[in-house]
């Protein structure tokens, strides 16, 4: 009788979850805070039920920044948990693939909009003077009086950093089909370690650019489009730090591995984003531009 009610399918119906309902409001309090602080770094306010909250917008943002990393690290040890109980079938593992799938889609399309607006900025720089201050571009690309990063410097130099982490990630996987897992960690470490030194030389990059965010259409469109990236290299040097910790855990088997997949997928994803970024913004909007050595 007992067997009668047990289901057996390769679907997971997952046990009622607190973590979207805490994350959804852990994401209006960031929200909140965010545009309350930015009200009063420009002197303005933030009036919510006859208070100002603008002095108090930092703290609101770090307390809501925490509710969604605390929802983030909780909601992914569930599913961890889930994978270890045996509920990731081959059909779930699937739609977990599509999920990831799709957040990447999204991903590349948040980035054709920062790409968008630096080819029509480049491209059309006489209507931007037209329509905008005419000392934005002067009608030239890069704008009149702008000198531009050296592309065969720390650019080319973060080119090879990244393509040699590509290959190393693609070298764990390998090693981890293989269940070589003294390879596997040790090719996720190199791979972290060589996210945490991109990050590194993109930030002292910034420290010596010769223009600033908001002089030119172009240093706003250079640093929207690269410092995204540069955020994402980090969600993804963090995204593999957890899968080397889990590796080094004993995590992760050559049939069953989706999280470290996951993490190897969004990292190639940002390899590629940068390689369309070093050839476009660097490369190409470099030509026949002053160099500042």
């Amino acid at each position: 009788m007992a067997d009668g009610h047990n289901v057996n399918h390769d679907y997971h119906i997952i046990d009622p979850s607190p973590w979207p309902l805490f994350g959804s409001i852990g994401g209006l309090i960031t929200a909140i805070g965010a545009i309350s602080w930015m009200r009063s770094l420009s002197g303005g306010e933030f009036i919510v039920a006859g208070a100002d909250f603008a002095a108090a917008g930092p703290w609101i943002f770090y307390v809501g920044m925490a509710l969604v990393l605390y929802t983030m690290y909780a909601w992914w040890a569930d599913t961890i948990k889930e994978a270890h109980a045996g509920d990731h079938t081959k059909v779930v593992s699937l739609h977990l693939r599509y999920g990831m799938l799709l957040f990447i889609a999204s991903e590349v399309m948040f980035f054709v909009a920062w790409f968008w607006a630096f080819f029509d900025a480049s491209l059309f720089p006489d209507e931007i003077a037209q329509y905008a201050r005419v000392e934005h571009t002067g009608g030239l690309w890069p704008p009149e009086g702008v000198e531009v990063l050296d592309p065969w410097h720390f650019p080319l130099f973060n080119t090879v950093i990244l393509l040699l982490s590509g290959t190393t990630v693609t070298w764990a996987h390998h090693a981890l089909i293989e269940n070589d897992r003294s390879t596997l960690k040790w090719m996720l470490f190199v791979t972290v370690v060589l996210g945490i030194f991109f990050s590194f030389v993109q930030g002292y990059e910034y420290s010596i650019a010769p223009f600033t965010f908001s002089e030119s259409i172009y240093g706003a469109t250079f640093f929207m489009a690269t410092g995204f990236h540069g955020f994402h290299v980090l969600v993804g040097t963090i995204f593999l730090l957890v899968c080397l910790f889990r590796a080094m855990s004993g995590h992760f088997t050559s049939e069953q591995h989706f999280g470290f997949e996951a993490a190897a997928w969004y990292w190639h994803f940002v390899d590629v984003v940068w390689l369309f970024l070093f050839c476009a913004v660097y490369v190409w909007a470099s030509a026949g531009a002053t160099i500042a050595h």
